[in-house]
């Protein structure tokens, strides 16, 4: 692979990370950049699923006592998301390059239209004093729900995090930093899985996943340090813009 292609992903590794830091979607930006860069789609994809792990454990990390307070539900949760993500996984790798890049570009402009109207969404979920029982109906649907999105984010897993606090809103956890403790921590748990179940069958692009991890963590580092004058509204309207412009890169492509 030539220099140009590596600078490339670099540059999309930190941008990724900078807008993961204060407004999410970086997938948005670095499949795409692998993509136009020559890697194979489905590689691509598998690639950037590992690449985001140690963005997505050291969030983790940060969260890790707001986590805790939700244990009971991680415990129910936890092994649903690794059975999906290995169904997402699965499904990812037994669709064919041709078909994945036709199916490709609806799903970045689903992910894109997740982010714009993730705020209003959120906005309007029913927040609940207390957590149901996790033998309710409602935590049946949550698991449910949860295994739907583990399945997603194995087969591509942009916007992953807007589902699942979406799903845990609607379950009734009303602490916004439990709900993103769990949330993070799953996301760990998703992206680890996949990444493990995608370097086992040999379809990860080291080097690319090297650079996107260093390039990310630069990325994220500075975002959080300069973003702050950065309104949430003027960041949501970044990250659309960058999924509309990617939604057409990529269908254009596979023309």
């Amino acid at each position: 692979m030539s220099y140009t292609s590596y600078l490339a992903v670099f540059a999309a590794g930190v941008g990724a990370g900078a807008i993961n830091s204060f407004a999410g979607g970086g997938t948005l930006l670095t499949f795409p950049v692998l993509v136009w860069a020559g890697r194979d789609p489905v590689v691509a994809n598998a690639t950037n699923a590992l690449a985001l792990w140690p963005g997505a454990l050291a969030a983790a990390y940060g969260l890790r006592h707001e986590a805790a307070r939700g244990k009971q539900l991680l415990r129910l949760l936890l092994p649903v998301t690794i059975v999906g993500t290995l169904i997402g996984g699965s499904l990812l790798l037994a669709t064919p390059t041709r078909v994945f890049s036709v199916i490709v570009p609806y799903l970045v402009l689903a992910a894109t239209l997740l982010i714009l109207v993730r705020r209003p969404l959120l906005r309007f979920l029913p927040a609940l004093d207390h957590e149901p029982n996790l033998r309710s109906r409602r935590a049946l649907a949550l698991a449910v729900a949860q295994l739907f999105v583990a399945i997603y984010g194995g087969y591509f897993g942009a916007a992953i995090g807007i589902l699942m606090i979406a799903a845990l809103s609607l379950y009734g956890v009303s602490d916004m930093h439990v709900r993103n403790g769990i949330k993070n921590l799953l996301g760990v748990a998703i992206n680890g899985m996949a990444g493990l179940y995608f370097a086992l069958w040999g379809v990860i692009s080291w080097p690319d996943a090297l650079v996107l991890s260093v390039s990310a963590m630069i990325g994220g580092y500075a975002g959080a340090r300069f973003s702050r004058g950065l309104s949430p509204r003027a960041g949501d309207v970044l990250v659309f813009s960058i999924g509309v412009l990617a939604t057409i890169a990529l269908a254009w492509r596979g023309h």
